[in-house]
């Protein structure tokens, strides 16, 4: 079978999308019996995963090392998970470690992720990486990716996401979350206001945690920004090549990670400079053009639209923003709505092609309960969306698409090679 015929054939054999358990997973990796003899650093949190894992991607591979990275979800091949020295693997890498997962899985049931997450680890193991950095897909505790032992664990921050599977408030997903870290294993939560489900449970298992704000921090410049430790600091580190105030916490974690496990993996300083400076990641507040500007991002939960409120008034424009939006059923669509709600002069919505996506009517119905004089336009599908966007905005104007991966997935499949 091709790749495609291997993804179909991986969606369908599990009954539920997603499926937080972590016995049968843990049973065919044991068939597998995987060599795991590279240091893993695993990464959860609300927001954030990704752009510390691109950071602490790029920085380890500045210093030399051949670094493995598991992300999830992609926007437009499967291929841009699994990541070695930051390039997408081949279909043919992929088959060949779904097969070997098919050969012992017998009657055991995957979901897509659990089978994604064993290929991935079948890959890294097969390629001698020296380091392995891994996302953690919903939750923590729970999560495929943590049936493997990490010698550092980050939780980036803990808001509001999920609450069907993780509990309906900050405590109970910041327990959730917290089951990523390990007794004696360094332990490292960027968030400035930590639940103490998430302190107490690293307090009970012994693992050594550092909070951002209280063991580090960080010192922002015009340019550059110094990042503070306990024993000695960094001065002058370039800013991340990645838009947004709160990329230096995310700067500031990797960091704290490095300097954990740095008895292992030994970094210089050159390296943390040139490896912050060029990591990268796209659709985070990512401007593909001006006049009119357009920005792709994946905010789809408040927090990280209070972050996108926050780089839109940072760059103001003399015309107005248009958004193209959708997002998910099971979002708080109200959250992210009211958080944008003074940034934005005029809604073009759709719905997207997804089993959990929110209808075009509960879109507008949102908008219009935070404000019922929003201008809102309802299109056939995003792509439509954007170009009666584009067509409408003048040079002066900014076109803003975001609420989902899967929203800036349908935009950048008609843009040209970003």
């Amino acid at each position: 079978m091709n790749l495609n015929d291997w993804l179909g054939y991986i969606e369908s054999t599990h009954p539920s999308t997603i499926d937080l358990s972590l016995e049968r997973i843990k049973l065919v990796a044991k068939r597998l019996n995987l060599n795991i003899p590279f240091p893993l650093i695993t990464v959860g949190g609300t927001n954030g995963k990704g752009s510390t894992c691109a950071i602490l991607e790029s920085i380890y591979k500045t210093a030399g090392y051949k670094v493995g990275c598991y992300t999830s979800p992609h926007f437009l091949l499967f291929n841009e998970r699994i990541k070695v020295d930051a390039q997408p693997i081949s279909d043919h890498l992929i088959c060949d470690a779904l097969l070997k997962i098919e050969s012992v899985r017998e009657d055991v049931s995957l979901t897509y992720f659990e089978y994604g997450t064993l290929a991935a680890m079948i890959i890294f193991a097969e390629e001698s990486i020296d380091v392995a950095i891994l996302e953690i897909g919903l939750g923590g505790r729970l999560d495929a990716v943590n049936i493997f032992e990490p010698d550092c664990s980050i939780v980036t921050t803990v808001d509001l996401d999920h609450m069907d599977y993780l509990g309906e408030t900050r405590e109970a997903i910041g327990f959730e979350k917290a089951g990523i870290y390990r007794a004696n294993k360094s332990a490292i939560c960027g968030d400035f206001n930590p639940p103490k489900s998430l302190i107490q449970h690293a307090e009970s298992i012994h693992a050594p945690l550092k909070l951002i704000g209280k063991h580090f921090n960080y010192e922002l410049h015009h340019d550059s920004f110094d990042f503070l430790i306990d024993s000695s600091f960094l001065m002058n580190v370039p800013l991340p090549n990645l838009q947004g105030n709160f990329q230096i916490a995310n700067a500031s974690m990797a960091l704290m990670a490095v300097k954990s496990i740095e008895d292992k993996l030994p970094v210089n300083e050159s390296a943390i400079q040139k490896g912050i400076a060029s990591a990268y990641l796209l659709g985070r507040f990512q401007e593909i053009q001006k006049n009119p500007s357009l920005i792709l991002d994946v905010a789809h939960n408040p927090q990280a639209a209070l972050s996108l409120s926050h780089n839109l008034r940072g760059q103001p424009i003399k015309g107005k923003t248009i958004a193209v939006f959708s997002i998910l059923a099971d979002k708080d669509i109200l959250g992210v709505v009211r958080a944008l709600s003074k940034d934005i002069d005029d809604w073009y919505i759709s719905m997207i092609q997804h089993e959990r996506a929110a209808s075009v009517q509960m879109i507008e119905d949102m908008i219009k309960k935070i404000n019922p004089s929003f201008r809102v336009m309802q299109f056939k599908n995003i792509q439509k969306a954007y170009q009666f966007a584009f067509k409408k905005a003048s040079e002066n104007d900014r076109i803003i698409v975001f609420g989902s991966f899967f929203t800036v997935a349908d935009i950048m499949r008609i843009m040209p090679k970003l």
